[in-house]
This record gives structure tokens, C-alpha cells and sequence, in this order.
């Protein structure tokens, strides 16, 4: 079994990341011919976002069947081939569990609108007039958070789409099927697990309108959600693989709890505070710059206390759910090159398992798309709407999903220059960015100053320096409105990482004369009166060993 805390995790999203049978849509298959690819990386986990059988209301979120392969990505048997060729290659399947809900398709919702009791106690319902939701509680994707079901005079609850009846967990049933859905899939061969949105997972007992916010405070890590995970973790056995779980509105103290191994819950969490920084008043939908001493004070935050109370975080910039971060926190045009490399720097240091979104690798970039048809996401065309309904213009709504919009992170895999990018030979469920000219992997792999080429010895640094692994790590400048800048030690050996988050120039202190520089995304050093410059978006990681 691996050590994840050693590791460095790929996602993919297959939709998106290669097809193989030149129907615009990615498939299994299309990550088998791409995981030599993928082994060149360096990478130890390739995490697969859901290919269950689905109607993709919510792109796979809302699984239909969660032991079926749904036949547009492939077959069981390409499955169990990608299993056992990434296992050739010493990469571990890590599979992506829906547990939180279920598509309204799935066999157990329609049985349970068929007036099945058993499985109606599978879900949340509530008796009601059809005028009034049992809460006011809002959706993550916009409007109120219950359906009502006219023939059962019922209402049941959904935080996300309305396709997605959230599960009752206080049910010992429900549990049982999620541990035996998790059994099987081990049986299978599959090394680990990414659980969505798993701290939704326990609802309060009763349930009542949120008079201060949309309800999460209410279902955020709810009242039994401790008990579900440790339950979870033990009856299927997977305490030693790596499981992360996707913690949604969630707080530091109960991200400890889950990740500490003492506590037998899971490897590590996502949390997403970090990523909010550039919301306006907190609001998705409401543009700000991003506040970087904010930013730096929240990773310092988390990274700190996760360490000294023994949790431990899962790192990142990007995923299925976010907009590129190069186009987010950093310069794509200009300074796309160096402000890429050194946000990769900036995440793969700290203290954590990195997770590279696919593409990040390459920098690619946010779609930036110029008519509302061109997207696909379900949260980013109801907020079109919902926008404009509160008073913002069609062109400032777009403007927000420029930003904003999930579909940024879900563009075709930039293989190649050259029609589609190389993804498929025929036109893709989703558009290109049209940037792939110089933003491709074939064109990265054979530049030695790539980004491609810098994320392999960011991953290669991780397996050779164990004081990223294993090593402490102390905040340094942080009232410096430019640098982020921290130190990891372990034993005699230290890291000295610094940051340049600016198109400006900027002048540090003097470094230990014994500075030895291991990485870098300018090729030189430069020095000021024998000060340490940082040049636009510079990056510079130095190994000082001392004898005491």
C-alpha cells in the first residue's frame, strides 16, 4: 500500500479527458491509451470522477446505478483494464463516491415514488401543501432546496439539483448499501476513494427554517457524521487505504477529526475556504480580486493547526468544480508561464497530498466562452438566470461565468495543436478555450522549460525531500502583500520557499551563504546588493542543512 502522504494524486474527468471512439465525449478507454502519459507525470493515484450510469443532469454527480459503468464512457471490462494496466505501472485507481444522494432515476427513488415505503425511508421526504417547502432552506445550484411530489403529497429534500434526492443516512439500510457499494468496488481492484460532499451526509433531527442563512449551518457536518464516517471505514475496511472526502461549508476543527488517524474516519479532507477568497461578501456570483492576505492567512490557518493537532490536508488549486486557477490567481497572457509554475510551487510544498487537476499540468486556462449556449453546466445556467432576475445585465451575468462557472475546469484535455486539440476527431460536448496553438501537451512535453515539464520535478522533489513529506512547516512574510513565503523542516535540513504572487518586482532579506537552490521557474538567481529579487510571479525553493 502506498504512503499517500507521499504521494501526489491526477484527477480526471473523463468527459473531458480523452475519446477514444470519436464520439465528443471522453471515455475509459481514452485513459487507458493516456496513462503512459500519466505514469511520466510521476504521479502515484489517478482519481476518476463518477462514470456510473447517470442521466448527467449534474455531469455523472447524480448516479443513476453505482455498479454499472454507464455505456457511454465504456464497458465493465475497460474498467477492470484500466485496473489492472494502471497497476502495471504502479498508479492506484482511486474511485469518486456519490454518497450524499442520488440521481431521482436511481431504482430506489422510483420505487420510492411508486409508494414504497422502505425505500421513501431510503430519502428525506416530508408530508406538505404544495405551496409549502418543509424549509427554506436554498440549493446549491439555486432556488429551494425541497420537490414536492403531487401523488404522494410528499416533499423531498435536495441540496443540489432537483434530480438529486439527497440519501437519509440515519437509515441503517441506506448505510449498509453505501458500505456494500464500497466492498464491491475493492473487489474490483480500486485503491482508494474520494467522497463527495461527505460532510452533508447527517441531517438534524429536526428539521426548521434557517432565518440567518440558506440552511447549511444546519447540515454542515451534521450531528452523526463522525459516527457514519468511522461506521463506514471500519465495516468496509478501507482505514489504510487513501480516502479523502470533500467537505463542503465545513470547519477546521471538524476537518481535523476527520482526517486525524487516530480518529479512523478518513486520510484527509478538502476544504474550499481558500477558494472563496475572491468572492465578493462571500458570494460566488459576485466578483472581487482575490484577497491574497486573506489567502495567506487561511492556508496558514489550516496548514498549522492541521499539523499540530494531526489532521491532514488534501492540497489543490483546481478541480471539476473550480476555474483555472492560472486565469484565477494568476497572469494567463503575459506571465502565464512563470505565474503557472509558481502557483504550482506554491501548493505542492505545503503540507499535504497534492491533487493536479488535469490540464493544470499544462496550464490551460478558463474557456472564457462569449454566448450562454456555449455552456453546459447546470449551476452555471440556472445563476444565469438567477443573476439577471437580480438585476445584473446578460453581459455582466456572462461576465461572472467567465470567472466562475464550473465549465472553465471541464474543456476538452489540450492533447495537441490541431482540430479538437487532440481530444477527438469530431466536434466535443463542450468547447475549447482555442488556445491550444501553444497551450498542448505534445508541444510541453518536448520544451524542457515547460509547464508540463516543471510540474514532473515538482512531483519528483516530493518523493526525493522528506521534509515536504514529513517535515513542519512555519509561515514567514506574512504581512508582505506579494510574497507567500514558508519554511518546512525536518531533522537539520530546511526548505526555504518563496513566492512572488505579483507582475512586480520585489526585494527580500539576505539568505544563509550555505543556500543550496533545488527548483526554480527562472533559470538564474538575481540578487540585489545581496539581497534575494523576486521577478514577476518568480518562484525559488532553497535546501539549507545545518550540523546542530
Amino acid at each position: 500500500m502506498k504512503d499517500w502522504k507521499k504521494s501526489t494524486v491526477y484527477q480526471i474527468y473523463p468527459k473531458s479527458f480523452c475519446d477514444s471512439n470519436h464520439d465528443g465525449l471522453g471515455d475509459l478507454r481514452g485513459v487507458i491509451q493516456k496513462l503512459d502519459y500519466i505514469c511520466e507525470l510521476g504521479v502515484d493515484y489517478i482519481w476518476l470522477t463518477p462514470f456510473f450510469v447517470s442521466p448527467q443532469n449534474d455531469n455523472g454527480y447524480d448516479v443513476a446505478d453505482y455498479r454499472a459503468v454507464d455505456p457511454r464512457y465504456g464497458t465493465m471490462e475497460d474498467l477492470t483494464e484500466l485496473i489492472a494496466e494502471a497497476d502495471k505501472r504502479g498508479v492506484g485507481v482511486m474511485l469518486d463516491m456519490v454518497f450524499n444522494h442520488t440521481s431521482t432515476e436511481h431504482e430506489w427513488f422510483q420505487r420510492a415514488l411508486r409508494g414504497e415505503q422502505k425505500y421513501q425511508d431510503y430519502y428525506i421526504f416530508r408530508d406538505g401543501e404544495p405551496d409549502t417547502p418543509p424549509t427554506n432552506w436554498v440549493s446549491k445550484f439555486g432556488g429551494n432546496a425541497w420537490e414536492y411530489v403531487p401523488q404522494l403529497k410528499k416533499w423531498y429534500l435536495h441540496l443540489f439539483d432537483r434530480t438529486q434526492a439527497d440519501l437519509n443516512w440515519d437509515n441503517p439500510q441506506v448505510r449498509e448499501e453505501m458500505k456494500e457499494i464500497v466492498r464491491f468496488w475493492k473487489r474490483k481492484g480500486v485503491k482508494g476513494f474520494r467522497f463527495d460532499v461527505v460532510n452533508l451526509i447527517s441531517k438534524p433531527e429536526v428539521l426548521e427554517d434557517d432565518r440567518e442563512g440558506d440552511g447549511r449551518r444546519f447540515y454542515a457536518d451534521g450531528p452523526h457524521v463522525h459516527d457514519y464516517l468511522k461506521e463506514l471505514t471500519a465495516d468496509t475496511g478501507i482505514a489504510d487505504m487513501i480516502t479523502v472526502g470533500e467537505m463542503s461549508s465545513t470547519s477546521l476543527e471538524d476537518c481535523i477529526r476527520y482526517s486525524n488517524p487516530e480518529e479512523k474516519e478518513l486520510s484527509m479532507t478538502f476544504s474550499f475556504h481558500h477558494l472563496k477568497v475572491d468572492y465578493k461578501n462571500g458570494d460566488k456570483w459576485e466578483l472581487q480580486d482575490a484577497d491574497f492576505l486573506e489567502l495567506k492567512r487561511l492556508l496558514s490557518t489550516w496548514q498549522t493547526e492541521m499539523q499540530d493537532k494531526h489532521g491532514w490536508n488534501a492540497v489543490f488549486w483546481c478541480n471539476h468544480d473550480q476555474p483555472r486557477v492560472v486565469s484565477r490567481f494568476g497572469d494567463d497572457t503575459k506571465y502565464w508561464k512563470q505565474s503557472a509554475k509558481m502557483l504550482a510551487t506554491s501548493i505542492h510544498l505545503l503540507r499535504g497530498t497534492p491533487y493536479i487537476y488535469q490540464g493544470e499540468e499544462l496550464g490551460m486556462t478558463n474557456a472564457r466562452y462569449t454566448d450562454i449556449a456555449q455552456y453546459r453546466d447546470v449551476e452555471s445556467l440556472n445563476y444565469y438566470e438567477i443573476m439577471q432576475e437580480n438585476g445584473k445585465s446578460a453581459d455582466e451575468a456572462l461576465r461572472v461565468l467567465h470567472a466562475r462557472s464550473r465549465d472553465n475546469g471541464r474543456t476538452p484535455m489540450q492533447w495537441a495543436h490541431g482540430p479538437y486539440a487532440g481530444f477527438s476527431d469530431c466536434e466535443p460536448w463542450i468547447a475549447l478555450p482555442g488556445n491550444d496553438d501553444t497551450i498542448n501537451a505534445q508541444t510541453e512535453q518536448d520544451d524542457a522549460d515547460s509547464i508540463l515539464n516543471y510540474y514532473k520535478k515538482l512531483v519528483a522533489l516530493r518523493k526525493q525531500e522528506t521534509a515536504i513529506t514529513e517535515g513542519d512547516i512555519v509561515f514567514t512574510h506574512m504581512t508582505h502583500p506579494q510574497v507567500f513565503a514558508f519554511q518546512r523542516t525536518l531533522g537539520h535540513t530546511s526548505l526555504l520557499v518563496f513566492n512572488n504572487w505579483s507582475a512586480q518586482t520585489v526585494t527580500l532579506e539576505k539568505l544563509p551563504s550555505d543556500r543550496e537552490k533545488i527548483l526554480g521557474n527562472y533559470p538564474d538567481e538575481a540578487f540585489d546588493g545581496g539581497k534575494l529579487t523576486l521577478r514577476p510571479y518568480e518562484s525559488t525553493v532553497y535546501r539549507i542543512t545545518t550540523s546542530e
